[in-house]
């Protein structure tokens, strides 16, 4: 089955109608490995495995406008005389200059860049793979000061057969990024013909080849296909899948063995990128927690994002405040000493504050180089001093008043977790024997007097301006487990909000619940707004605790799984299914740029046992259980799409007269406001760019690269969910572009909705407390800082640096129609933010809402949809 048209008019051309030149299979296909390795052995193993279900070659065109066949004695090449063939290779050159052309000997004299060419065929008489076919490629002057261009010439020999891939052996000193090699085959009468072979990769120098052996790469269509055995090295590019068993340490004398996640009924959850380090020797179930965590070279950060990272993102904190901090506070007391007053914690920002053991405070300086305005040493301590946060610089006192607290469901950094109340009493699904009644205490009565009788409750649900945050259900069954742990606590709760007629919420009631224990009986109880002294403190204090509770749903669920471990399962199949020229594979790999290289590094510090998630939120080891029971409840893929998710919430119904065909229940929803901008606008691209390559249904069904990647990320990916009735299937363009649409939007535009506003909102840490001490507050500090901020090679929804490689008029001019509504909603946007009847998002001491805004500066500024999760 050929693959869909890529380009008919660039991607394979040929001058001459004639067959004779047939070096790539059909004219324009080319053999492609599903599982090549980093040495030409595997070649000779694809060639022996072919028609087989593990390691198998297949014929993939560039163009579907090719439809000899391969059998065709007639147009083969043991018929026609020797073709000589042109490879021109890309070489991109990165921060730090690593090819250095003007001083390797290697490069003056020619020999710097080896190419060999192999055939996909064996030899009929001896049924062994045939001799390659090399060259030295030579480098050649190029205008374009941003990429080196190497050159070679081949004379390919009659009865080479198509070509299959090709070898590269890099001879300089160091890696080079290679970005392709375009081949040209020409037989001397005029014929000829060019395909290109996307590589976007890493090559290693020849020096670092086991035992002198030179470090060969070869380049197909598909990358590695692993087999789910063998330990990944650091320069492997096997995509395969694996359970979350790395999070623990069970061989460590602590209290840090933790659950699989993934693979079972317990705690189902989506795969990660397998590492195959060795099982723990407490928990063979469980992985060790040596080294480096694997991702395939190509996912790796570039030289200039690592740079940034090291020098001021999430690495250096993750890497060094964690053992730094546990180092510095070997006394549990002053781990958790709290801050005395508010006074101190506005110190942070006014004159910083004097932290414990200041002796050993100097990792604090590599560790939040940009957050810190100085550093300055006295002869007894170290004082920090933090930017002051966005919202608090509109208004210090906003986080205390309720107007704030509702507003910020809405336009704050967790705008997913409020839903419309459908029903009335409230009730739980949990099982009344084991957490209490169902009926929730909020009753009609109470929230009438809070609303001063303008209507009755029935009134309020049949008109739908009563609204709640739930977080009943999901935190009750682990309160116990919760509270039995040092330095936390934890509550189910409801808090419930009124809509008025000005279009804000009015914050309600508060419901606080604690289950009934062996020793205990149940607790619960409802707060409200008061100005009673004392009661006013209580209400205080309910508002905290649902913040917190807020804070880690928003953290565990609606930013790390439903983002970045929701997402890895799709670039891993991509990887493994898709050739580097399938146009879907083009169209989605923008959007896995460094998702898979940050998330390795969350679970090496950040989510994993003792890490900063476990040491700063309220659920402490419970964390990550948490968020399994949450994709369990709570993740289906067909309700990822923005509006899908709006009317499950019943923030919107469908309406097919209303703009976007939603009917908002808030009308002034900042977030739904301009997401849904954002969501039409990739839906338009991605139709456009579907219906290019895919005219009709029988086109999408009939694509088997296509359909095996979508299986695979319902069968593999997230298999533990690979029964539910909700998957869509790809067979139509319409339900391809959806589901295409649905993938862009979570990997870039949900995942800066909730990301890059986090040191706004809780950098002020009272206004999303976590569990405040002071040394855990400055690490939450530091960490919400470093992931809200953009790094200087980040590329952008719609930007330049992800323009379709695909020269294609009609993609180009899809894509420019793309770019400019982007630039048209970020004008739409700053308007909105200037609108002094839209009260959620414009007027004093209100941040405005900007975190849909596709474009940005590097560093901390609260706006900028990346194309990826990269951060």
């Amino acid at each position: 089955m050929l693959r869909p048209q890529l380009n008919p008019s660039s991607h394979t051309t040929t001058t001459s109608s004639s067959s004779s030149t047939q070096l790539f299979a059909s004219s324009s296909c080319i053999a492609s490995l599903r599982r090549p390795s980093s040495s030409s052995s595997s070649v000779a193993a694809a060639r022996r495995t072919r028609g087989q279900g593990s390691s198998r070659v297949v014929v993939v065109c560039a163009s579907s406008s090719a439809t000899a066949s391969r059998g065709d004695s007639s147009s083969d090449m043991a018929a026609a005389a020797a073709v000589r063939v042109k490879a021109v290779a890309t070489i991109k050159v990165t921060v730090g200059e690593l090819i250095n052309r003007s001083i390797d000997i290697r490069d003056l004299i020619g020999r710097s860049l080896s190419l060999e060419l192999v055939s996909s065929e064996l030899d009929a008489k001896t049924g062994k793979e045939k001799a390659t076919v090399r060259s030295y490629a030579h480098n050649v002057d190029d205008d374009d000061h941003s990429v080196v261009t190497y050159e070679a010439d081949f004379d390919v020999p009659s009865g080479f057969g198509p070509i299959g891939a090709i070898i590269v052996t890099n001879e300089l000193r160091q890696e080079m990024f290679l970005e392709d090699i375009n081949l040209t085959a020409s037989d001397g009468a005029g014929n000829s013909t060019v395909l290109p072979i996307r590589c976007n990769s890493w090559v290693q120098p020849k020096s670092v080849g086991d035992e002198g052996t030179p470090s060969k790469r070869i380049f197909f269509a598909n990358k590695k296909r692993g087999d789910g055995t063998g330990e990944r090295e650091a320069d492997d590019r096997v995509y395969d899948y694996d359970v979350y068993n790395d999070l623990g340490n069970p061989d460590s004398n602590g209290d840090l063995a933790r659950p699989v996640l993934g693979g079972n009924k317990q705690f189902p959850y989506p795969r990660r990128c397998r590492t195959g380090r060795p099982p723990s020797k407490k928990d063979p179930k469980s992985e060790t927690r040596k080294g480096n965590v694997y991702v395939p070279r190509d996912e790796e950060f570039s030289p200039e994002k690592e740079d940034y990272f090291l020098r001021k993102t999430v690495g250096s904190v993750l890497q060094a405040a964690v053992p730094a901090a546990q180092s510095l506070l070997l006394d549990k007391l002053k781990w958790n000493l709290p801050f005395p007053s508010f006074f101190v914690i506005d110190k942070l920002f006014e004159d910083g504050v004097e932290l414990p053991g200041v002796d050993k405070l100097n990792f604090l300086e590599s560790v939040v180089p940009r957050l810190l305005e100085h550093l300055r040493d006295t002869p007894a301590e170290k004082i920090l001093r933090f930017e002051t946060p966005a919202n608090i610089q509109k208004d210090k006192f906003a986080w205390l008043r309720d107007e704030e607290f509702a507003r910020e469901t809405l336009a704050g950094i967790n705008p997913y977790a409020i839903e419309l109340v459908r029903e009335f009493p409230l009730k739980s699904k949990l099982d009344p024997a084991v957490y209490g009644p169902a009926e929730s205490a909020i009753t009609a009565d109470l929230l009438e007097e809070q609303m001063r009788r303008v209507m009755t409750v029935e009134e309020a649900i049949s008109q739908k301006r009563l609204f709640m945050l739930d977080f009943h259900d999901l935190f009750l069954p682990y309160v116990h487990k919760i509270r039995s742990l040092d330095h936390t606590t934890m509550y189910g709760s409801r808090t419930v909000f009124f809509l008025t007629d000005d279009g804000t919420l009015q914050l309600l009631a508060i419901e606080l619940t604690r289950p009934a224990s062996p020793s205990q009986p149940q607790w619960r109880q409802v707060f409200t707004p008061s100005t009673d002294a004392t009661m006013s403190w209580l209400w205080r204090m309910a508002k905290a605790h649902v913040r917190a509770h807020d804070a880690g749903h928003h953290e565990l669920i609606t930013h790390w799984l439903r983002t970045h471990c929701a997402v890895e399962p799709y670039i891993i199949a991509a990887n493994r299914q898709l050739s580097e020229m399938h146009p879907i594979y083009q169209l989605l790999r923008p959007h896995f740029r460094y998702t898979m290289r940050i998330n390795a590094r969350a679970r090496s510090a950040l989510i994993s046992a003792g890490g900063i998630i476990e040491r700063s939120f309220s659920p402490q080891k419970y964390s990550m259980e948490l968020s399994s029971v949450a994709y369990d409840k709570l993740w289906r893929f067909d309700t990822e799409a923005l509006p899908a998710d709006l009317v499950r919430r019943g923030m919107a119904e469908e309406d097919p007269t209303a703009e976007h065909g939603l009917k908002l229940a808030i009308e002034d929803y900042p977030f739904a406001n301009d997401g849904l901008l954002i969501w039409d606008a990739i839906k338009t691209w991605v139709q456009a760019y579907v219906a290019r390559f895919y005219p009709d249904a029988a086109s999408v069904a009939g694509d088997e690269e296509l359909q095996a990647f979508w299986t695979e990320v319902r069968t593999k990916g997230h298999g533990d969910k690979k029964d539910e009735p909700w998957w869509p299937k790809l067979d139509t363009p319409e339900s391809l572009a959806h589901t295409l649409t649905t993938i862009i939007w979570v990997a870039a535009a949900h995942h800066a909705a909730v990301n890059f506003g986090q040191y706004d909102f809780g950098g002020y840490f009272p206004n999303r407390p976590s569990i405040p001490s002071q040394v855990q507050a400055t690490v939450v500090m530091a960490v919400l800082d470093v992931l809200s901020s953009h790094s200087t090679d980040e590329e952008y929804l719609g930007g330049e640096q992800t323009r379709p490689w695909n020269s294609d008029a009609a993609v180009q001019a899809a894509y420019d129609g793309f770019a400019a509504r982007l630039k048209e909603i970020e004008g739409v946007i700053d308007g909105r933010n200037k609108d002094r009847k839209l009260k959620n998002r414009c007027g004093a001491g209100i941040l405005p809402y900007q975190l849909m805004k596709p474009f940005s500066d590097s560093g901390v500024t609260g706006m900028g949809i990346p194309n990826s999760t990269s951060i």
